[in-house]
């Protein structure tokens, strides 16, 4: 257990996703996600930033889209170096000011100082940092009744779009991938206070002396005791490091950078269904699992759980879990570069989750999924 003072974070309170096409995010959001737009960026912020932005929202999950307007801005400088990606995670915190001196002391570097607003419901302070994460940067910020997401955000009266019919929860965890994620580890545990919670590594097939190709990894998992947010951090894994999936995103990404976030809901079943009628593509599970599901899902001291095996069949939702009735339910979409057939569109998806008591990271679904895209980049030429 750390010892080191907790930064404060109250959660990971919004995404902030740089897109090369707003009108397609937006279409994606609210019409498959059913996110509402509830809000976008002012003129002023606009003139300011060289960007314009979009916000979402389902539940308490929060999605900000930007896309450059003329160079200069934000997302003009990170899509000129990467496709579409999450270039900053946005946390609310109790108090600005100790989260500020925290990271300053512990050899966090910020990208400039406190900077605070009002409004007619209160005051609003934040700061951004420099990360290991490749061109993600973390900002912080402390809410005293202040309304708007963000200075210069304009929001809607009625929110227009999706109505989260989903019914989307909350962020669960952001995984991230790395060529080596030593020093995004001991950064996040020596500046950020977050401690070990969970690891694994594994190929996708056996590896012996006959084999030729594998997808490997490694990966651990931080947690801020504190809030509960987790950060999943993968690199790939010998001796096919140069085609395991892990290496392949940072090709596509052109760099270290979050790979996915999971976000929760409360039924997934319906969830999935719901997704799947709208159109929604997700990453395909052999059918190989279902069969051994009933055995593993013994192995795994589960002994039962609430689904048919039927059902989760025909959705592709994955189960994981490690003891008596604990038990999770996830599903990943497909990359957004195939969900939009543009390589331009980035790496980056998303994973839907229902937790059933089981709190870990699904260990005995993550070859299933790594299996699941090294056969889509199969398909696609990429490995």
């Amino acid at each position: 257990m750390s010892t080191i003072e907790p930064l404060g974070i109250k959660k990971l309170e919004a995404i902030h996703y740089y897109v090369h096409d707003l009108e397609r995010s937006r279409r994606f959001y609210t019409e498959k996600l059913d996110f509402a737009e509830i809000g976008g960026s002012g003129p002023e912020l606009e003139a300011a930033a060289k960007q314009r932005s979009a916000i979402f929202q389902a539940g308490e999950c929060l999605v900000v889209c930007s896309s450059p307007l003329g160079e200069g801005g934000r997302a003009s400088r990170f899509l000129r170096k990467h496709p579409d990606g999450v270039g900053t995670l946005v946390f609310e915190v109790e108090d600005i000011e100790r989260t500020f001196k925290l990271l300053e002391s512990r050899g966090g570097t910020p990208i400039d100082e406190i900077q605070r607003a009002t409004d007619a419901g209160g005051e609003f302070a934040s700061f951004s940092i420099t990360t290991p994460f490749g061109d993600t940067t973390f900002r912080f910020v402390e809410r005293n009744g202040y309304r708007a997401l963000f200075p210069g955000a304009v929001h809607y009266t009625e929110p227009r779009g999706g109505k989260n019919r989903l019914a989307l929860e909350r962020f669960d965890h952001v995984t991230s991938n790395f060529q080596t994620m030593a020093p995004a580890l001991l950064w996040m545990e020596h500046v950020c206070g977050f401690e070990r919670f969970w690891s694994i590594e594994f190929h996708t097939s056996d590896v012996d002396e006959s084999a030729t190709h594998g997808s490997g990894l490694k990966s651990a998992v931080m947690w801020d005791r504190q809030s509960g947010v987790k950060f999943a951090n993968n690199e790939p894994y010998r001796p096919f490091f140069k085609a395991s999936q892990i290496n392949i995103f940072n090709e596509e990404h052109r760099g270290d950078g979050i790979q996915h976030a999971a976000m929760t809901t409360r039924d997934i079943l319906a969830c999935v269904r719901e997704m799947r009628a709208r159109g929604v593509s997700f990453m395909p599970t052999p059918q190989a699992y279902y069969d051994m599901l009933p055995e593993r899902i013994q192995r795994l001291g589960i002994k039962q759980i609430d689904e048919e095996v039927s059902v989760l069949r025909e959705l592709e939702i994955l189960v994981d879990g490690d003891r008596d009735r604990s038990y999770m339910l996830q599903i990943f979409l497909k990359e957004s570069a195939g969900t939009h057939a543009d390589r331009e569109a980035g790496p980056f998806f998303y994973e839907i989750i229902q937790r059933k008591g089981d709190q870990g990271f699904g260990g005995g679904n993550f070859r299933a999924l790594f299996e699941s895209i090294e056969r889509t980049q199969k398909a696609e030429g990429a490995a």
